[in-house]
């Protein structure tokens, strides 16, 4: 940025150097020799007013001094010098002021000026006076020399004032930045500090507030997720613990698998507290910390899971890997998650036969979920949260679907309306699969 604002400044003060110094840099040579026609005529009706009509016969005529390096005679009609210096025959300001009018011109490199000797309304004579014209360039030039220097130094002085303004400038939003950059790694205690430029003074504050609220909502987030943790985990635990002994102390055969299903169920429902308070506090799933199940053992889990649920509605799920190794492991709680949210789904809005089927991408397996139902409205917002507008906790399904996908680096979408096919597709690690296996 400071390099910017020099060359801003700079670009801004070469302009206006230019357009003063170059008019004035005319001027001062317009000028000049307007000054030295004007001497050379002051000198010559000097000389033309100690000029009298006696000097045709002989009568000396007494001239003042020519100008430095420079000429002054007298011109008889016949274009003749009769006295001072100059050329011996008049050039042609001569003939021309012969004609009765003072004439300023150029003539062989020199300033002319001549001026008509007049007596008795006749011309008896004229009086030209020259200098050379390198002289008063020569004056020009060094006046520009000087116009130049004073322009030069005007840059330097824009140039010095721009860096420090620059500096001025750049100094709080390069502090501004530092402080985005330590919220980025993490440090919400950053604060930009105040600065003496009231604009930048006004976007720090700005960004000071944003960050306290952004503060304020994270704590509460991390505080709810620690009550949710504590509170669901804790009443889990005991139900679980309580399913377990009941197991245990009764021996009803037609108690027994009603048991054994509830406590199946508090073992998912752990399984689905753990998940998404996992998803809340990471945005990325380890493959340590999400486990490990292979295609075929999660086929079955969902079969035995889920086919009770579509059996009892009159509706068939059929599981299938297609071309797909079975042994191939993929994490086991987000995956087996996403497909309980993806049968859900199919469940509750689908209809017909619902099928799983496993497909092998080579770097990725893709997961259809399909039912014989279509899906109506945008497809787009199918996966924003609330989006059935159903109230709290309506149309979350999917959407916390993505997330598991995202956190897993895979992705969800809607490959087809109608049929209603929903693929998740996550990436796999055939080395593992195989070392795994062996």
């Amino acid at each position: 940025m400071r390099q910017r604002v020099v060359r801003v400044a700079l670009t801004a003060a070469l302009v206006a150097v230019v357009l003063l110094a170059v008019p004035l840099a005319l001027a001062i040579r317009s000028s000049l020799y307007a000054d030295q026609r004007d001497t050379l005529e002051r000198s010559a009706l000097a000389g033309a007013v100690r000029v009298s009509p006696d000097y045709a016969t002989g009568d000396p005529v007494e001239l003042p001094k020519p100008p430095a390096g420079g000429h002054l005679g007298l011109y008889d009609p016949q274009s003749r010098l009769r006295a001072g210096s100059g050329p011996r025959s008049g050039d042609a300001p001569v003939r021309r002021a012969l004609g009765g009018e003072a004439v300023r011109g150029h003539s062989g490199g020199d300033l002319v000026v001549t001026v008509p000797v007049s007596h008795a309304e006749k011309v008896i004579g004229v009086v030209r006076v020259s200098s050379p014209a390198a002289s008063v360039r020569d004056r020009v030039l060094v006046a520009w020399a000087v116009l130049l220097g004073v322009a030069a130094l005007a840059l330097a002085v824009a140039v010095v004032v721009a860096r420090r303004q620059a500096r001025a400038l750049a100094a709080p939003l390069e502090d501004l930045s530092r402080h985005c950059r330590a919220v980025t790694e993490g440090d919400l205690n950053a604060r930009a500090a105040p600065s003496s430029i009231a604009e930048i003074d006004q976007v720090a504050r700005t960004h000071n507030e944003m960050l306290h609220s952004l503060s304020e909502l994270l704590r509460h987030e991390r505080d709810f997720t620690a009550n949710a943790s504590h509170q669901l985990r804790t009443p889990l635990t005991g139900l679980q613990l309580a399913l377990e002994a009941g197991l245990a102390q009764n021996d009803d055969a037609g108690l027994r698998p009603v048991l054994t299903e509830a406590l199946a169920t508090t073992h998912r429902l752990h399984h689905t507290v753990e998940e998404v308070l996992r998803l809340s506090g990471a945005g990325k799933v380890s493959s340590a910390a999400a486990g490990k199940i292979t295609v075929g053992q999660l086929l079955r889990e969902a079969e035995e899971r889920w086919h009770g649920l579509f059996a009892r509605d009159g509706r068939r799920l059929e599981c299938a890997a297609r071309d797909t190794p079975t042994d191939v492991l993929v994490p086991a709680s987000p995956v087996s998650e996403v497909l309980g949210i993806l049968l859900d789904n199919a469940r509750v809005h689908g209809r017909g036969t619902v099928r799983v089927t496993v497909r092998d991408l080579e770097d990725a397996l893709a997961f259809d979920v399909r039912d014989e139902g279509v899906v109506g409205g945008e497809p787009a917002r199918l996966f924003d949260r609330g989006h059935t507008g159903g109230g709290p906790g309506a149309g979350i399904g999917l959407a916390l679907a993505r997330d598991l996908a995202v956190s897993l680096g895979g992705r969800m979408s809607l490959t087809s309306a109608r049929p209603a096919t929903f693929t998740l597709l996550i990436p796999v690690d055939r080395d593992e699969a195989q070392e795994s296996s062996g």
